[in-house]
């Protein structure tokens, strides 16, 4: 019995193989380690699982049909998958929106294809994002809310992710969780999004861009608590009554929502410096707040996030430093 985290080389899905191997599970992490951002960091983390008892890691495409088909034929016994691989990136979806479509439906479509074959196959978390809630006004956001009017290719995509996983467990029977993910940082978190992009800024003098002339509101949320409740995710599939599809999705958030300047002022006083703030108009794609009602998370899963910025940035910056020196 194993199990499965695909983007097991990204951000979320380290931290959360590592929690996995900590309490002894065999995991089977998959990657194609792209060059969306600096493929060193991504090397980085996976020399972190590799050598691990219990760790294997295979370099395929969740969008690769026959990579997912010999994935299942060769590793029948995964009874449960994390899966996080994704193009990730609000901005970069106005880009390269070929690229959302193909790794987040395709890849969700192939993946899932290739899972319904597992013969023991008991529960599939995956990820969904707090961009789904696009123009939503009403906050805290809650999984009651619409969610149907997306401001961006990848918001779209993550969605489109939530309805084909509604499908796939109606006719197949999968027990499946989707989570959204609300803005999450902490050590060996990616170079695109603003905790890395303000610290490397500060540290190295640089000017940094504040959109919407800073008046952004943000739920950051620190990885050891997103991994929590992965794994508290994973640890309850929600139930076949076999009138509906065991599928559900929960906000993960850390359900405070921080002004993206008080953020800031957290980074300078851990870096010990002051920024260099550029003031820029609203970006297309992006929203103003997000905020997550974790109240369905906290009930069915027993999620409690307990890491305040005042204590995650501190340790997001000695991380930084370190990596970076």
């Amino acid at each position: 019995m194993s199990v499965l985290v695909t983007g097991v080389a990204g951000f979320i899905g380290m931290h959360t193989a590592e929690a996995l191997l900590e309490r002894g599970e065999t995991v089977i992490g998959l990657d194609n380690l792209n060059t969306y951002y600096d493929p060193a960091l991504k090397a980085a983390r996976l020399a972190r699982l590799e050598g691990r008892k219990g760790f294997s890691f295979i370099q395929a495409d969740v969008a690769d049909r026959s990579a997912m088909a010999a994935l299942v034929a060769d590793h029948p016994g995964i009874t449960r998958v994390v899966h996080l691989a994704a193009q990730a990136g609000v901005r970069y979806s106005l880009e390269d929106p070929y690229s959302y479509v193909q790794s987040n439906v395709m890849g969700q479509v192939v993946l899932v294809e290739a899972l319904r074959h597992l013969p023991r196959l008991e529960h599939l978390v995956y990820a969904s994002s707090s961009s789904v809630y696009g123009t939503n006004k009403k906050v805290p956001f809650s999984v009651d809310d619409r969610a149907d009017s997306p401001l961006s290719v990848y918001a779209a995509t993550k969605k489109a992710d939530e309805l084909l996983l509604h499908a796939y467990c109606h006719l197949y029977r999968i027990a499946a969780t989707g989570l959204r993910f609300f803005t999450v940082y902490g050590p060996w978190g990616r170079p695109d999004m603003a905790p890395y992009l303000f610290t490397s800024a500060v540290f190295e003098g640089r000017p940094l861009k504040l959109f919407n002339h800073g008046k952004m509101r943000r739920d950051f949320t620190y990885i050891d608590d997103i991994v929590a409740g992965v794994l508290a995710a994973l640890d309850h599939p929600p139930a076949d009554d076999g009138a509906h599809p065991p599928h559900r999705v929960y906000n993960l958030g850390n359900s405070r929502s921080e002004q993206l300047r008080d953020f800031l002022r957290a980074i300078e006083a851990a870096v010990g410096r002051p920024a260099i703030v550029e003031l820029h108009d609203m970006q297309p794609g992006d929203v103003v707040e997000t905020f997550a009602d974790i109240s369905a998370t906290t009930r069915d899963l027993g999620y409690a996030p307990k890491v305040a910025i005042s204590e995650g940035i501190p340790r997001f910056v000695d991380w930084y430093r370190d990596y970076a020196s």
